[in-house]
């Protein structure tokens, strides 16, 4: 196995769990160089598993059972129907998910990070340089430090990404998601509500994702995300074009109207109340963006995560996506004793496999925000055949919730597995 001295620049869910995979794999010694000073788990909003992923990645070691989430079984598709409380179905799926909240999810994979990585945060990187010998990294705050290898898990503006593939940048999709997470839930005077649905209500040009997650301190959260394309006069001071974001507190006023103004008059009642009651504070903008990169690995450079692909977040399977990098980063890493064959493997793993998800994730947006249907109109059969048009029939394994892993993948011996345990 190959050893070395690592970096992983990025130090949120794809960082920790890569970290941990070049631990597992042999590395000598692991960095993580996270940016941001501030407490990460306080990211409340929500993320999911498919159940076939979770336990896949369970097994290998990534996750576990002690990990807060919260069940769903269901997507009811819902459109507001009069002053129904809950509205109308338009379509039921089996949706065999856990949901988690960010902030919870990602402390509980730094707890599972040994004392023997060091975790720096606060630390911004101004430049990459690599050579044949190795990688080094210029901090902003100054200083330069030396690596066998480095792995940026730093997101969908990577630094290391940059140095890998210039000029390479996400592609605004010509839409927002605009997010928030409530405390707790309004009363329901229906007995039709199961908080184990996922509800998806729709609209014309646009959909909002509907879930409940723990909120970190033993009760849950109604974690919700809206989908739609702004106005161009409210788009525009927004530079969409370059990658950015909107964090909570930044959400202008405009905006904020825009979006609450179409909740009331597009959602049932209920579910308008659900989003309706987070407070423009602690809402954001994220815009939405495709990304895939020619290589997972070069030279002396990695990607993980959104570092090296960005699919929207539609496919359900960003989360999976983070997590098995790092299994089949670990996999590669275990197979060979030198990094130059253990990064082509990853590679040969990780790149079309990416790919693919941003081409789902596209067909997903073109369907269910750019070009709605009718919804109006639209009965059970009609829904069947809508959805079947985006995933291509049971026959295809469309990759929603993530691919499954092959079996190999699996195959973990006890040890390795427990090292994962609440950073033993």
């Amino acid at each position: 196995m190959f050893g070395g001295n690592i970096a992983v620049v990025g130090g949120s869910i794809a960082g920790c769990a890569t970290a941990l995979a070049a631990l597992r794999g042999g590395a000598e010694k692991v960095t993580i160089l996270e940016r941001a000073a501030d407490r990460l788990q306080e990211r409340g909003v929500g993320v999911s598993l498919h159940r076939d992923r979770y336990a896949e990645l369970e097994a290998a070691g990534y996750v576990d059972a002690d990990m807060p989430w919260s069940p769903i079984d269901q997507r009811i598709w819902t459109m507001r129907d009069g002053e129904s409380e809950l509205g109308r179905a338009v379509g039921v799926q089996d949706a065999p998910f856990r949901a988690y909240s960010w902030g919870s999810l990602w402390s509980e994979l730094r707890r599972r990070v040994p004392a023997e990585v060091e975790y720096r945060s606060g630390v911004g990187i101004a430049a990459v340089e690599e050579d044949a010998e190795g990688v080094t990294l210029d901090f902003t705050a100054g200083g330069r430090e030396r690596f066998d290898v480095v792995i940026g898990a730093d997101g969908y503006r990577s630094v290391v990404r940059d140095t890998m593939f210039p000029g390479l940048r996400p592609t605004y999709a010509g839409y927002l998601g605009w997010r928030g997470a409530s405390p707790g839930a309004p009363e329901c005077g229906s007995s039709d509500l199961v908080w184990t649905d996922l509800r998806t209500v729709v609209f014309p040009g646009g959909h909002c994702v509907i879930y409940r997650i723990p909120d970190g301190a033993g009760g849950m959260r109604v974690n919700w995300v809206l989908y739609t394309t702004p106005p161009e006069h409210l788009a525009l001071p927004l530079n969409l074009q370059s990658p950015t974001s909107l964090p909570p507190g930044k959400l202008s006023t405009e905006l904020d109207a825009f979006a609450r103004d179409l909740v009331r008059k597009h959602f049932p009642p209920y579910w308008a109340e659900c989003v309706l009651r987070t407070p423009r504070e602690e809402s954001f903008i994220q815009p939405i963006y495709d990304l895939e990169v020619p290589h997972y690995a070069r030279g002396r450079l990695a990607l993980a995560g959104d570092a090296a692909t960005v699919a929207r977040p539609h496919t359900g399977g960003g989360a999976v996506k983070a997590l098995q990098d790092a299994l089949i980063l670990e996999q590669a890493w275990r197979a060979h004793d030198d990094w130059a064959a253990a990064g082509a493997a990853y590679d040969a793993g990780r790149t079309a496999l990416g790919a693919s998800m941003v081409d789902l994730g596209r067909t997903f947006g073109q369907a269910q925000v750019v070009d709605t249907p009718d919804w109006e109109t639209m009965r059970t059969s009609d829904f069947d055949a809508w959805w079947k048009g985006q995933i291509g029939g049971p026959e295809r394994n469309s990759g929603f919730g993530g691919h499954a892993l092959q079996k190999d993948s699996l195959e973990k011996d006890g040890p390795e597995k427990d090292s994962l345990k609440k950073g033993s």
